[in-house]
């Protein structure tokens, strides 16, 4: 009706207009006429006016009229409602980086307020989201993997939409682990329940407790009689009865119904460590007819494709053989777990193993298949990890046509690799409490050597014939000190004198040396990260260990031929989200600041590369090394708090990397700071004095007591810590016990308590060759100085005579060294 009208009003308006301009056209003529008189003039304008008119008029009638086009307002709320997902976060920003609209797992995840790629994750996965982001607005399509504090791993999927590619479509999905026990619960509640029935199984979910979690309408069925049973919280044993012959069937059959195969398969993650706990890890039970066998809904082969499609979908490792022990199938949680993920299974499942396991995994397979239907375990090498032996499940199935054994495989390779790191640190930490008694027990020789020299010395003067023999013995007694050192810093049981200090700044310090050391072939790369914490460490030792890296590092590169190359120095934050994401059981969680060395040489192989950090191991040709260069850095770490780990590629050089705990200051506490001078030195003893020197090596006993009385000390001396207590108890007067710190019986700790009894201001000087910072804490008592073993006459003498001398000024000692 209201089209009809618009229509007759449109001819209304279209008459009017003709009649308009048809008395326009008429007045003209007769205004041409008038003015000139002729009617042949009227006639051709008349004419032309007309001609002009219809051709206006096709024209008009050709062009469209102008659509009025309504665009509706957007309604964000739509928007909103199309992207809304549970398992997935949906956000739109726009140029400016504003947020759009976000659906409500969004603001789930990462709150109303932040907008991408501003999201409240680590700062590296910050950094990934900003590349993301620029790669979106140029390529228009951008990805990343982000991680928050608290160890929440997702993937982020960006990409450019609008019709001017204004907006950013920002979908972020979860990449944490699924839980294989509820998907399961899940999955036999719907479709997958019903397919299993369909073949012929019943499933059903059970605790460790016996009581059933979930189960398929086809256990329900069998078990009950009514599919639409609720098996939830049914006891899985009484279900079952048990007849002669301990033959198996149900029981509501009452032994009327055939006998029953029982697969039991335990569900947890296949990619978690470690065994799963059978306390606590609830089982897959597929029941099944003796007779009829897995997945036998219709009969022979078939049926095989069908149970290939339905163990596939479970995070288990399963596979079929038949009875010639061709593999029918392998789900691809079983070629995971083998090692040749992303390949298609073997013609046999022994083409897995190493050579030396084929023909006891044939034998197996070939028993499980012709024997009665039994399960078992059997230990194989993968000959993706050779190394390692893994735990193969064989179960004997019946009914299948040709399948005739069950295979079950679980993912071991980071269980594995744990194991390695484990035992590992153990090694290393047996190795490096024998290093420290060795090196203990040779100080005490080296003592009684140098000592020796020292006063072999005093009778020679140079130009003897001997002199320079006790010179050449004394420079290698030396030589071997500098080794013991090396063990003791292996050990972990040398003296450190740590500082609050950056780490940067030590690199800063040793790089002009670094340069020199290298060569100039060699080029030197430095960089550092921001915001690094600080670390608390003895930055002598810390230089040591960067030169003793760089070291090994030139020596690599120079050993492929031209000698060229390139060392990297890098300092990196690492957070408490780096360290999980590594998943190491060797490092806690926490904050540390990472010293890399990284070099182009050959790299080292991987049999020898667990072996690199023990005393006395080395590559290198008889002569140019001794082995102890790294066990040094490896003890100077460890007893600064850290870890250190050697990743090497053949061919692709070698990457060490030292981590550092971050050092935080106690709240209230004041900051450490470093001395900034040194102290000054006591007045030289010169007064004499008696002492009371205990050790139980008689050589170096001897030295000690010759040294001393040629400086004008009366010197008592005792064989072991109770041969000194006595002399105190009888009465001896003494002004300094000098004393060793391991003897037997009664060391020499042991004794000072007992001596202070007698004589509470007796100062003691214990010799030893441990670490002092380590014998400070163990025997924790005032006016106890250290000397650190091997030491000579000189060195001797002079610590006596300042002891007695900051004695006499009335210095306790407690904190000296």
């Amino acid at each position: 009706m209201k089209a009809a009208t618009g229509r007759a009003e449109g001819l209304s308006r279209a008459g009017s207009d003709l009649t308009v301009v048809g008395g326009a056209l008429l007045a003209s003529a007769l205004l041409v006429w008038l003015v000139s008189g002729d009617a042949v003039l009227m006639a051709v304008f008349v004419a032309v006016m007309l001609a002009v008119g219809a051709v206006a008029y096709v024209l008009a009638g050709r062009r469209a009229p102008a659509a009025e086009t309504d665009f509706a307002q957007p309604d964000w709320s739509v928007t909103v409602a199309a992207i809304d997902r549970t398992d997935m976060a949906v956000a739109v920003t726009d140029r400016a980086g504003r947020m759009t609209c976000a659906n409500a797992c969004f603001e789930s995840w990462f709150g109303a307020g932040a907008a991408p790629p501003s999201l409240p994750v680590a700062h590296p996965s910050l950094e990934r989201l900003a590349d993301a982001t620029r790669r979106a607005w140029r390529d228009g399509h951008g990805t990343a993997e982000i991680l928050d504090e608290e160890g929440h791993h997702w993937r982020a999927d960006v990409r450019r939409a609008g019709r001017g590619d204004d907006f950013l479509v920002w979908r972020i999905s979860s990449m944490d682990a699924a839980d294989p026990v509820a998907e399961l619960v899940v999955q036999l509640d719907g479709k997958m329940g019903r397919a299993l029935a369909k073949a012929g199984i019943a499933a059903a979910l059970v605790d460790p407790d016996g009581s059933i979690r979930a189960a398929s309408a086809g256990f329900a069925a069998r078990a009950t009689g009514d599919p639409a049973t609720d098996m939830t919280g049914a006891d899985f044993v009484a279900l079952l009865s048990q007849e002669e012959g301990e033959r198996i069937g149900w029981a509501r059959d009452a032994g009327r119904g055939g006998a029953l195969v029982l697969y039991h398969v335990p569900v947890a993650d296949p990619d978690a460590a470690g065994e799963p706990d059978p306390a606590i890890t609830p089982s897959l039970m597929m029941v099944v007819e003796a007779g009829q066998g897995i997945g036998a809904s219709g009969c022979g082969a078939g049926s095989a494709p069908h149970l290939e499609a339905l163990l596939s979908q479970l995070p288990l490792g399963l596979a079929m053989t038949d009875r010639d022990g061709r593999l029918l199938f392998a789900n691809p949680a079983f070629m995971r777990a083998a090692g040749h993920e992303g390949h298609g299974p073997p013609t046999y499942p022994t083409d897995l193993v190493v050579k030396e396991d084929k023909r006891a995994l044939s034998e197996a397979i070939r028993r499980f298949a012709q024997g009665p239907t039994a399960a078992g375990d059997l230990a194989v090498r993968l000959s993706a990890q050779p190394d390692d032996p893994v735990s193969l499940s064989l179960a004997g199935v019946r009914g299948l046509g040709e399948a005739a054994v069950l295979l079950g495989l679980t993912d071991t390779s980071e269980e594995i690799r744990l194991k390695r790191q484990v035992a590992q640190a153990t090694k290393m930490q047996a190795v490096g409490q024998l290093a420290g008694g060795v090196a203990h027990d040779f100080n005490n020789v080296l003592t009684a050597i140098l000592g020796t020299c020292d006063l072999m010395l005093m009778r020679h003067t140079p130009g003897d014939s001997d002199y320079d023999d006790i010179q050449q013995i004394r420079a290698n007694s030396n030589r071997a000190a500098s080794l013991t050192r090396q063990l003791l810093a292996f050990s972990r049981q040398q003296t450190l004198r740590p500082e609050v200090i950056q780490l940067p700044d030590v690199v800063a310090d040793v790089s002009q040396m670094l340069r020199r050391l290298i060569g100039e072939k060699i080029q030197l790369v430095v960089s550092h990260d921001r915001d690094l914490g600080p670390v608390r460490a003895d930055p002598t030792q810390l230089e040591q260990v960067i030169v003793n890296l760089a070291v090994n590092a030139r020596d690599a590169m120079q050993g492929r031929g031209d000698g060229a190359g390139r060392l990297v120095l890098a300092t990196r934050k690492i957070t408490t989200t780096d360290v999980r994401a590594m998943r190491s059981e060797i490092i806690p969680a926490g904050e540390y600041t990472a010293l890399i060395v990284e070099d182009t040489g050959g790299g080292i192989p991987p049999e020898i590369l667990g072996k690199i950090f023990e005393p006395f191991f080395t590559t290198k040709e008889q002569g140019k090394g001794t082995g102890l260069g790294l066990s040094t850095v490896y003890g100077i770490v460890k007893q600064s708090g850290g870890f250190i780990f050697a990743e090497s590629e053949a061919g692709k050089g070698t990457r060490f990397t030292v981590y550092l705990p971050v050092h935080h200051v106690a709240p209230g506490s004041a900051p450490e700071i470093a001395p900034t001078k040194a102290e000054p030195a006591p007045s030289q003893w010169a007064g004499g004095g008696s002492i009371l020197l205990v050790e139980d090596e008689d050589p170096v006993r001897v030295v000690a007591e010759r040294a001393l009385t040629r400086q004008g000390y009366q010197v008592t001396c005792a064989r072991d810590g109770e041969e000194g207590l006595e002399l105190v108890q009888e009465g001896g007067r003494f002004d300094l016990v000098v004393s060793d710190v391991v003897m037997p019986t009664l060391d020499g700790p042991a004794m000072a308590r007992e001596i202070r009894r007698f004589a509470p201001d007796l100062p003691v000087l214990f010799m030893s060759g441990y670490a002092e910072e380590q014998l400070r804490r163990q025997i924790g008592i005032t006016n106890a100085w250290f000397m650190p073993k091997p030491f000579s006459v000189q060195q001797l003498s002079e610590k006596v005579g300042e002891v007695l001398s900051r004695m006499a000024q009335g210095d306790s000692g407690s904190d000296r060294r």
